[in-house]
């Protein structure tokens, strides 16, 4: 196993799970390790404090008249659940066919050492073309609570001309990708209550309204039959996909039976009118992620329960705001809840989408890169899911972002098996190198 290998195993064996606080020590002990390979890299590299988990922040030495690139990623992971469905321990990496199995491969930490391993190299041999700057946080799987005020505070040491980002995916294995588009986010969480406690259905059911079905009642008013979201002003704004786009995605070779295959369902299903990648990276949705109340346990409890829950998500397109989208799905909510139960509404974390032009002068550097890297056209594709820190490095920092996912489809970012090519690995270091080059304008 080669020595860039080693490294990968190494980073991927601290279980750096940000969203539990009996992981922090771990996160922090992940953070320092980056630090030291940043500095063995010849980087001047730096832990920096923040009210949660620290930012590591590190630089080559700035030249005048040299363009300055800023690499972002994230050395924090997911939590682990379901354990019993990983095939091998999360934080004990294992090779298998090719791939390397852990929490972590893909996200981030693979897709973010190939860009720390690929300045490496090219600092032994000599200079890098550009100025750089490496800016990897502990906190993006728990909403980078504390990297919004850490930008702004910090936003002339930050100070880019275009900003990097590898936490996005190929469409496919041996196809150089460029995400020019990410969808936002904004989450909400639903209470329906009924009585003041559980009551006994077959005593008071018929004469009090169960909460349950209030709440599947209201769910349901979300989409009409068509999969179209019900909820007045939810487009409001949002535009028609291009023409070039939608003939740039109708050639790629992820097409609809791949993804039928690819998620294991019956059948595709989504808002009618529109093709399966225009539903997944183009149009908004309103999602039920989670859905609870009444008795979970093993047999019949003839209850009927004083409460009900569900978790909401919303992924949102260009022109959509997080804020209005919630206030309008407030308002919906209020209009079709039963006066016979009580709604209490929480709003959760949110993101703003993006979109840049994948056809500017730093679009096409990073085209160049993606080609002479693997050899073949770019696909240029929008992602359905979100990542809120883009929005903001084009707001604080007046930066737009270049998205070179190297995850496959089939990696499981989230989820138990998460895993990562490593022939993605040794090609995502040569990208960095030609990435660089390429920024450089040299």
């Amino acid at each position: 196993m080669d020595a860039p290998l080693l490294k990968l195993l190494e980073f991927l064996r601290f279980p750096s799970i940000s969203t539990d606080s009996a992981y922090a020590n771990d996160v922090q002990r992940c953070a320092e390790w980056l630090v030291r390979e940043l500095s063995d890299s010849g980087l001047d590299a730096r832990l920096q404090t923040t009210p949660g988990h620290p930012v590591v922040i590190a630089k080559n030495q700035h030249k005048p008249g040299r363009r300055t690139v800023l690499i972002y990623g994230h050395y924090d992971v997911q939590p682990v659940d379901p354990l019993a469905l990983w095939t091998h321990p999360p934080f004990e990496p294992h090779v298998e066919d090719g791939k390397i199995f852990a929490r972590g491969a893909t996200d981030n930490k693979g897709q973010i050492l190939v860009h720390i391993l690929g300045v490496r190299e090219t600092l032994t041999h000599g200079d890098l073309p550009v100025n750089l700057i490496f800016l990897i946080e502990g906190e993006e799987e728990c909403g980078s609570t504390h990297l919004d005020d850490f930008l702004a505070v910090h936003r002339d040491e930050l100070k880019c001309d275009i900003v990097a980002v590898s936490d996005t995916g190929m469409i496919g294995r041996g196809i150089p990708t460029l995400t020019y588009g990410l969808r936002g986010i904004a989450a909400m969480e639903i209470k329906v209550t009924g009585p003041s406690g559980d009551l006994h259905s077959g005593i008071y059911g018929g004469a009090v309204a169960n909460p349950l079905t209030e709440l599947a009642r209201l769910l349901a008013t979300l989409h009409d039959d068509s999969g179209r979201v019900a909820v007045a002003g939810f487009y409001e704004g949002v535009e028609p996909v291009q023409g070039w786009e939608k003939n740039a995605w109708a050639t790629l070779p992820q097409g609809e039976a791949e993804i039928r295959a690819l998620t294991g369902s019956p059948e595709l299903f989504g808002e009618a009118g529109f093709t399966t990648h225009e539903r997944l990276w183009a149009r908004p949705t309103a999602e039920i992620n989670g859905i609870g109340g009444g008795y979970q346990g093993l047999g019949t409890k003839t209850v009927l329960p004083s409460e009900a829950f569900a978790k909401l998500t919303f992924r949102l397109v260009p022109n959509q705001q997080p804020e209005a989208v919630l206030e309008n799905v407030k308002a919906h909510l209020r209009k079709h809840v039963s006066s016979a139960v009580r709604l209490e509404i929480m709003t959760g974390h949110s993101g703003e989408p993006y979109l840049m032009n994948p056809h500017s002068a730093d679009g096409l550097a990073a085209q160049r890169a993606l080609q002479k890297t693997f050899g073949r056209d770019v696909a240029l594709i929008r992602e359905g899911g979100s990542i809120p820190i883009v929005q903001t490095f084009k707001k604080i920092l007046g930066a737009d972002t270049l998205l070179l996912g190297l995850a496959l489809p089939d990696c499981h970012a989230h989820a138990p098996n998460e895993n990562f090519p490593i022939e993605n690995f040794h090609a995502g270091i040569r990208l960095n190198q030609a990435l660089l080059e390429e920024l450089s304008g040299g």
